[in-house]
Parts: structure tokens; C-alpha cells; sequence
């Protein structure tokens, strides 16, 4: 299988650090601060970037243990395990996603800072198709842009902060406090934004050469030169436009740009602005996929967001999805970037969160972990500044008008990831699917008709063909409906194998087999049910030799079903019928296991497998049902 490849170096790691961070928030943020906090807004910057530094060393620890393409998400696994795990991948995801949506709105905002929702939407949709491109097309050029846009920022940035602190003006810093002083902590909240991005740069870490000693080294320099670079462009940008102009103003660089250069440097500056912000939605879009990638190999996320292209080496399906999800936040925030920074905060802020505690974790329960940098008061230092940031959200909640809207929404957005997790894990944990098919055990006999229609079970004797008297292995019976019906077809010569994860599920089966042949014993053939814990891994080694295999609703499940198949394939007698039926197209929209989803791809792996077979589907209310019938044969037989 292809996989990411190692071609990012320090210097580029540093520069596209940099610019993912730096690239966002300080073209608008130092705006909205003075709006809020006056020129006390400077305390806000400097309190804000001694915690910037301390949770980039934080991260450099951690990037320094597990230097993998997960970042942040490998992390919360190490401390955590698979839920918290795929939770805080989960909020990241969406985090990630609303800031390329953010970002986009707000360069559109600086080369049209009008009215006009749907231009700006439509134009925002534009550019993120446009740099999901860039990304699919591999790390190699992205690399190059992203150092070029870096180096657009900070030569920006300098262009500004340069002649500024020859023309600012004191007089501009008084009255010093113009509002209450817990204003300067409501400020923090909203300038926050301007450090995020951290994540960004450990999700590149697979692709990083010598990962584990260059990125703690990237997530450190990249956060000190930032903070440098902030508290100077807001100390000469309040010290040269008044602060009330300053905060009331959509564009802040394009007009300090019209202050030094007048009209025409207004105009260069709004390019350049436009150039920097979206040189870091590329570096959003180039790195949040690595995150996709990461969940889908652990099979916390869909399993077809795991496949790397063969020429490019990009996580290109999680490329496409990220497309997808950024348009739609993209019309959630309906063009507004302040809709969008009140929806990302409280998510970073809880995800970030999450990232320093499992510091602590894992200072205390892998003390022995090999790592190249060590923060300093790894196990009180963390807790601290959670514990600001919980501060920081009281504060903005009882402040601003809007933020019980934003909570709404960020929690239901973060609540739909839970039943995400259990969906997933019923395709993929064992303890799992047999907990679920166990408790729903009961229920699922009232909906068998509708689930296990009659011309389904017509339809699988018809493909099986004849199997009176017959050896047959029914791999998965649940509720025993077809198993009722298989043990009448094979008759009182044959013999039922019936396999099932789910104790409660045989339960059922083994009463309703006994109700049935105390009315008619003769009709009935021998059922042996067997309860394997391993189901969604093997055959049961108990069954020897059987003519035809059967199996309805267990594909989906299964964990190694090449397996499987192969043991399925040493049991049957050449010629041995298998009909396999799977649910599939579930509500007619939702993606099915990965390796059910491409039929010529199915027919190989069966025809690599010793079995020829054909493939169709029988459409239904809610789902599809796929039938995959055939023979074992060792010819290079087509089965008809």
C-alpha cells in the first residue's frame, strides 16, 4: 500500500508552522481586541503569548514522543484510549475545518469588505475547491507554495511593524484603560485564535524527517518568533492609528498600508493580506487530512479515508471529504468570520485542553517513553493553563451576547461524534458488535420480516441451489429466521452449522428451533449452533467438512475477511456453493466497509481466494441487499 512519504525539513517544517499559526488571526484579531480592550489590549497580547510559548513547549514534548501523522489525535490515544481519542480527533476535525472556512471568508473579506453574503460565499467555495486541488496533488509542491506564503506573512508583517515604530505616537496609547480590566481577559478570548495551529504542524510529523527532534524544535522557535512578531505589530498599530479607528476597522493592515503609503499602499496591502491568509488555508488544507488519515488506519473513522494515492502519496479521499465538510461550514457561517472565530474558540479551547492533560497522563503513566525535549512543570504546568482557559470561556460567555448560540451549536456539532464512534466500532470491535447484537437482541425478531423478507430467503436457495440432505455452515445466524428455514430446505439427512457472535441472539435461535421440531421433528435436520467469540475473525474450528456455505448480515463485520474466506474455502468441496448476502447502501447514503464497495475489486479478491463468483443487488426501503454467490473452483472458471 502507498504511504506518506518523509520530504519535509526543518527549515521548511518551521516556515510552514509559521504560517499556519501566524496567518490567521493577526490580519484581523489585534483589531477586534482594541474593539474590545483599548490599547490594554497589549496586556492581553503579552499574557497570551507567555502561555502561547509554554503550550508550544507542551506540544513539542509530545511531538517529540510520538512524532506520527495523527499529531494531537495520536497523542489523546497514548493517554486516553480509542473514545476520548476519536472525540478529540472529532473536534479537532471540525476545528480544523472551521478555521480553513474562517480563513477563506476573511480573505474575501479584505478584497471585498461590502455586503454582498452570497458573492462571498460562492467565492469562498471557489477557493477551497481550488486548494483541496493543490493538496491532492502531493506534499512535494505544496511544501514549496507553503514556504513561499510563509515568507509573503512575515515579509508583510515586517513591512508594517518597520515603519511603524518611526511613526507612532504615544498619545494614542492614553487613556490606557478605557474599558473595565476584565475586559483584557475577554480580549484574550477573542486574539486566542491568532496561536491556533499548533495541531497543524503535528499533523506533518509522519512526512517530517527526523520527526521526533525536529518538530519539538519547529512547535518552540515557531511560537517564539510569532510572539514577537504580534506583540510588535500591535504595539506600533495602536501607536499610529487611534484605537477607536483601529478596532472599528474590517481590514486593519490595508489601512495601515493607506496611512504609510496612502491609496495605493492601502491596495498593495490588501493583496499581500489576501496573499498570507490564503497561503495558510492552504496550510490547513495540506496538513488536516493527515489527521483523517491517521483515524481511518486505526479504524476510528471510515476505512476508505485511509487509502494514500499511488502517485501522489496524498490521503486523497480525506482530501474529498474535508472538501465536503469545509462547504458546508462554509454556509453555516453564511460569509461571517465573526460567526465562524465564536464557533471555533470554544472548540480549540476544549481540544487544546484535553492536549495539555494528556501530558500529565502521560508523564505519569509512561514515565519511560524515550523523548528528545521536556517542558518544564510538564505535571502541574499543563493543569494551570486549563484551568486559564476555563477562566477565559467564563468570561466570554458571560460577556458575550451571542455565546450560548455558539455552545449550542459546537456541542451538537461535538455530540454527533459519539454515536459516530459506536457506529464505527460496531464494524470493527468484536466486544462490540456482540454488546450491541445482544442487547437489540429481543427487538430484532420484531422487525425480521422486514429485515429477512421472504423473497430474500426465496432468493438465497435459488443461487445456493440444491442442498437436500446437505452439509451447510450458516456463518451468523442471528435470530435464527433463516436458520428455521435452511433446516427445513436441508431436511432430517442434512446438517445445520449455525455460528453467531451473540449468546442472547443463539438463545433465541436454539428455543425457536426446539418449538419448531416439536410440531414437526421429521422435517427439521440437525442444527449444531455454536457460540464464537471470535466470529468476526474466523470460522469456528469445530466444523469440518460442509458442501455449501450461507451467510446474511456478517461481511460488514468482519476484521480479517480474507480470512475468512480462505478457511471457508478449505472446508468446501471443489464446486462448493457460497451465498453471501450483505446490507448495504444503508439509507441510500451512507458509505459501506470499505472492501464491499468496489464489486471488480470484490470479484479479484474472491477469484484470488479460490472462488468464482458473480455479484448483484435487490433494492429495498432502506438499504440494498448485495448478493455475492458462486462456486469454489481451482479452474479459471466464470460461474453462471
Amino acid at each position: 500500500m502507498p504511504e506518506l512519504k518523509k520530504v519535509l525539513t526543518f527549515k521548511t517544517i518551521l516556515l510552514i508552522t509559521i504560517n499556519s499559526i501566524m496567518g490567521t488571526g493577526i490580519f484581523f484579531l489585534p483589531a477586534v481586541g482594541a474593539a474590545v480592550a483599548g490599547p490594554a489590549s497589549i496586556l492581553s497580547w503579552v499574557i497570551l503569548s507567555f502561555i502561547a510559548i509554554y503550550i508550544g513547549m507542551c506540544f513539542a514534548e509530545l511531538s517529540s514522543m510520538f512524532p506520527e501523522a495523527g499529531g494531537i489525535y495520536e497523542f489523546c490515544k497514548q493517554a486516553y484510549g480509542n473514545f476520548w481519542a476519536f472525540m478529540v480527533g472529532w473536534v479537532t476535525l471540525i476545528a480544523g475545518n472551521v478555521t480553513i472556512a474562517m480563513l477563506v471568508v476573511g480573505a474575501i473579506q479584505y478584497l471585498l469588505p461590502i455586503h454582498a453574503p452570497v458573492v462571498k460565499i460562492l467565492l469562498s467555495l471557489f477557493f477551497v475547491i481550488v486548494f483541496n486541488v493543490i493538496a491532492y496533488k502531493g506534499m512535494k509542491t505544496s511544501a514549496v507554495m507553503l514556504t513561499a506564503f510563509s515568507l509573503i506573512t512575515v515579509g508583510t508583517l515586517l513591512a508594517l511593524i518597520i515603519p511603524g515604530l518611526f511613526s507612532m505616537k504615544l498619545s494614542n496609547l492614553t487613556p490606557f484603560f478605557t474599558s473595565t480590566k476584565g475586559s483584557i481577559f475577554v480580549a484574550i478570548f477573542f486574539i486566542a485564535e491568532t496561536f491556533f495551529g499548533w495541531e497543524t504542524a503535528t499533523f506533518l510529523a509522519g512526512e517530517t524527517k527526523d520527526g521526533e527532534r525536529v518538530m519539538p524544535k519547529a512547535l518552540i522557535y515557531s511560537t517564539i518568533i510569532i510572539a514577537i512578531m504580534c506583540l510588535l505589530f500591535v504595539i506600533t498599530s495602536l501607536g499610529v492609528i487611534p484605537w477607536e479607528t483601529f478596532g472599528a476597522s474590517s481590514a486593519p493592515l490595508s489601512d495601515l498600508g493607506r496611512v504609510y503609503l496612502g491609496n495605493a499602499g492601502g491596495s498593495i496591502f490588501t493583496i499581500l493580506v489576501y496573499l498570507s491568509i490564503i497561503g495558510s488555508v492552504a496550510g490547513w488544507i495540506v496538513s488536516a487530512p493527515r489527521l483523517i488519515l491517521a483515524m481511518a488506519k486505526d479504524k476510528l473513522f471510515l476505512g476508505q479515508l485511509a487509502k494514500v494515492h499511488p502517485v501522489y502519496n496524498t490521503p486523497y479521499k480525506a482530501i474529498i471529504f474535508q472538501t465536503i465538510v469545509t462547504s458546508i461550514l462554509i454556509f453555516i457561517g453564511a460569509g461571517s468570520y465573526k460567526t465562524l472565530l465564536e464557533l471555533l474558540v470554544p472548540l480549540v479551547l476544549v481540544m487544546y485542553s484535553a492536549v495539555l492533560i494528556s501530558l500529565v497522563v502521560l508523564r505519569y503513566t509512561k514515565p519511560n517513553i524515550k523523548k528528545f525535549f521536556k517542558v518544564p512543570f510538564g505535571k502541574i504546568g499543563p493543569i494551570l493553563v486549563v484551568f486559564f482557559n476555563i477562566f477565559l470561556f467564563i468570561m466570554w460567555f458571560t460577556h458575550s451576547h451571542e455565546s450560548l448560540r455558539y455552545v449550542k451549536i459546537g456541542a451538537s456539532i461535538t455530540l454527533i461524534g459519539i454515536p459516530m464512534f459506536f457506529l464505527i466500532e460496531l464494524y470493527n470491535d468484536p466486544r462490540m458488535i456482540r454488546k450491541i447484537n445482544d442487547f437489540f437482541a429481543r427487538f430484532s425478531i420484531m422487525f425480521e420480516k422486514f429485515s429477512l423478507p421472504k423473497f430474500v430467503i426465496r432468493e438465497v436457495f435459488g443461487l445456493l441451489g440444491d442442498i437436500k440432505n446437505k452439509s451447510v455452515l450458516e456463518f451468523g445466524c442471528n435470530e435464527g429466521a433463516l436458520t428455521l428455514a435452511l433446516a427445513e430446505e436441508v431436511g432430517p439427512l442434512g446438517k445445520v452449522y449455525a455460528t453467531n457472535i451473540s449468546s442472547k441472539e443463539l438463545e433465541i435461535t436454539r428455543k425457536r428451533l426446539a418449538k419448531e421440531k416439536n410440531v414437526a421433528k421429521e422435517v427439521y435436520s440437525d442444527v449444531e449452533l455454536i457460540l464464537d467469540l471470535e466470529h468476526t475473525s474466523r470460522v469456528h474450528p469445530s466444523i469440518t467438512d460442509i458442501d455449501a456455505v450461507i451467510s446474511v448480515g456478517s461481511l460488514s463485520y468482519l476484521t480479517h475477511f480474507k480470512k475468512v474466506l480462505k478457511e471457508m474455502n478449505e472446508l468446501l468441496p471443489e464446486r462448493g456453493r457460497i451465498c453471501l448476502i450483505e446490507y448495504v447502501n444503508y439509507l441510500h447514503v451512507l458509505p459501506d466497509a470499505e472492501w464491499l464497495s468496489d464489486e471488480e475489486e470484490l470479484k479479484k479478491i474472491f477469484k484470488d481466494l479460490g472462488f468464482s463468483i458473480q455479484i448483484k443487488k435487490r433494492h429495498w426501503l432502506f438499504w440494498d441487499y448485495l448478493f455475492i454467490y458462486g462456486i469454489k473452483t481451482h479452474e479459471d472458471l466464470i460461474f453462471v
